[in-house]
């Protein structure tokens, strides 16, 4: 079943630079869909407008057969709560004032009434001890302060915030580029474990054609607001169709060297010959 839908989708900004240029794509339910490009291709403007961030200039985005733009402003609330966000750098997203408790439990106390105050403390400790056991941290760090923790775990306390109102989307803008590479295996493998526990759908923006390799379904490159190639994960890597794609696979540092100038030789050798 599709759960996001974009049609025609364009944002220009002051002065006539077009951000997103007539995209459309669709992501279906309890799959992990990788949006790729190089920086400045926009991926950020699409993913803000994905989550009604921002307003399209033109075309439309469907959650679950609705179309945002038409929905009051209680409806659209509803749905955000359904639509949650890890971004690239956890630190800087949270207030360095605030302990992880009231970190985690922000979503809870803006829309849960019951959350809120003195009579929802004992409601919100319970609900953040949960989400942090889910995460692999302890309960007893929630009267911790962010700077306490690792960048690993700082990652974790973002996806346990995430996860807070029980969403069906997730979107990971660049969740482990923040990361040294043995903390992005553990994140990536809680990831994948919390998507089948919590049937959850993700919506996974990065430049790291490795990591979307291991995690994507399906994905979808990006070049100066376009999309170029959308394909099934495998498929795409094995045997990419536009030449842009090429370029991206092609400028993927590998083990050997050897191999991947004769990998290179194959492609246009293929071009020539097509």
């Amino acid at each position: 079943m599709t759960l996001l839908e974009l049609e025609g989708i364009r944002k220009e900004f002051a002065g006539g630079v077009v951000a997103v240029d007539g995209v459309s794509l669709s992501v279906a339910e309890g799959e992990t869909f990788a949006l790729v490009g190089e920086s400045g291709s926009g991926k950020t403007t699409l993913i803000r407008l994905l989550l009604r961030l921002a307003e399209p200039t033109a075309g439309s985005v469907h959650f679950d057969g609705q179309d945002l733009a038409e929905l009051t402003p209680a409806r659209l609330r509803d749905v955000r709560r359904q639509m949650q966000v890890v971004l690239q750098d956890p630190y800087s997203s949270m207030n360095p004032r605030m302990r992880v408790t009231e970190i985690v439990a922000e979503p809870l106390v803006t829309h849960d009434p019951e959350a809120r105050g003195r009579k929802g403390w004992a409601r919100r400790r319970e609900r953040v001890g949960d989400l942090l056991e889910a995460v692999g941290l302890a309960r007893d760090v929630q009267d911790r302060y962010p700077h306490e923790f690792s960048g690993g775990q700082r990652q974790r306390i973002s996806i346990a915030r995430a996860l807070a109102l029980e969403p069906r989307v997730v979107v990971l803008d660049e969740p482990t580029s923040a990361l040294d590479v043995s903390v992005q295996a553990q994140v990536l493998d809680l990831l994948a474990d919390l998507q089948d526990r919590l049937h959850l759908t993700y919506v996974f923006v990065s430049h790291n054609l490795a990591v979307v390799r291991q995690v994507a379904d399906r994905v979808a490159v990006m070049r100066y607001g376009r999309i170029v190639e959308v394909g099934e994960a495998e498929s795409l890597f094995r045997s990419p169709q536009h030449s842009y794609t090429r370029e991206l696979l092609d400028a993927v540092p590998h083990p050997d060297p050897r191999l991947a100038r004769r990998r290179r030789a194959t492609r246009r050798a293929e071009e020539t010959s097509a």
